[in-house]
């Protein structure tokens, strides 16, 4: 290592965590370069004016490490508290705001940003949930030069891993937040020696990964057996995938899918309805073949098996899925 950078860290969300926290360590050593504060949104209340926690920040302070917590990023007050730390290189990772080109201009070395694809796929604010949604077989972590425009600045690393056929959004966001701590500090020592190679993005390669809303978890039955597989997986830990049916009473009741089996059998019913119950199995139309239910979660109850959830309500083969505005 040539040269010692000082290093700005701007984050929010737990992607950021791994890398932070490995970069705060070494900061302490001669191995590793100076964090010199750390950037994070504030702190949010929630319902019943509770105060979340802040893992970046706690974070930051268990090192030690000065937190800044501005409202907005694009304030002159905020530009001017950025340059007075004085730092070569900024590092981001799911902060979750737009950087402004006044920003990003501050450092000498620019900004570098932590995202959750194999760019130019999935460009946007929820990247590993459409790989997850599109039923990739892999993906990974993609380093690249911040730009102006949305996640399009050349890339100066990459590592991939493949994307298991279960594996949840959730699960595969933790697995990528520990595969970018190596390769950020990799990139970080190539800024250090000038010996960065960066690549342009092939722009006929890009699609887009916008944030994701409550409502895309609701399941549309008349897609495949395997898509909505994907859509389940993807939702998970938020916001669920979820449906609605109507019980006995005609009252509309809503069930949180978690888990699906796959079957062979082509089904005979419109989507969404309920073929077949046996054995304390639930078999469900799709566009394409029947699911079978495995785990599912009703309003105002923990998560159980589809016999548990057969046990305690009275069900019927029949009985039709819908989503949320198909329920009128």
């Amino acid at each position: 290592m040539t040269q010692r950078l000082k290093l700005l860290l701007m984050g929010t969300g737990e992607f950021a965590l791994p890398t932070f926290k490995r970069l705060c360590e070494l900061s302490n050593t001669t191995a590793g370069h100076q964090v010199v504060a750390v950037v994070t949104q504030p702190d949010r209340t929630g319902q019943g004016h509770h105060q979340h926690p802040h893992p970046v920040r706690e974070m930051a302070e268990s090192f030690q490490i000065p937190v800044y917590q501005p409202e907005k990023v694009n304030t002159a007050e905020t530009l001017g508290q950025l340059a007075n730390y004085a730092a070569d290189l900024y590092v981001v990772a799911a902060y979750g705001q737009i950087l402004p080109g006044k920003l990003l201009a501050i450092p000498r070395f620019g900004a570098i940003n932590l995202h959750g694809s194999l760019l130019p796929k999935y460009r946007g604010a929820a990247p590993v949930q459409y790989a997850v949604w599109k039923g990739e077989q892999e993906s990974g972590v993609t380093i690249f030069q911040i730009q102006p425009k949305l996640d399009a600045g050349p890339i100066l690393g990459v590592v991939k891993t493949p994307l298991g056929f279960h594996e949840t959004s959730g699960q595969y966001h933790d697995r990528l937040a520990e595969l970018s701590v190596p390769l950020t500090l990799e990139v970080i020592n190539q800024i250090a020696t000038g010996t960065t190679i960066p690549v342009i993005q092939d722009q006929t390669g890009v699609s887009l990964a916008p944030k994701i809303s409550k409502e895309a978890g609701d399941i549309i039955w008349s897609q495949t057996a395997l898509a909505i597989h994907n859509q389940i997986r993807a939702m998970q830990p938020w916001p669920k995938a979820f449906t609605h049916w109507h019980d006995i009473h005609g009252k509309l009741q809503r069930l949180v899918i978690y888990s699906i089996e796959l079957t062979d059998t082509p089904a005979s019913k419109a989507p969404g309805t309920v073929e077949k119950i046996d054995q304390g199995e639930i078999f469900v139309a799709t566009g394409d073949n029947l699911i079978k239910l495995i785990n599912l979660q009703p309003a105002g109850k923990r998560m159980m098996s589809s016999r548990d959830f057969l046990n305690g309500t009275t069900f019927s083969t029949g009985t039709c899925f819908m989503k949320e505005q198909e329920r009128i």
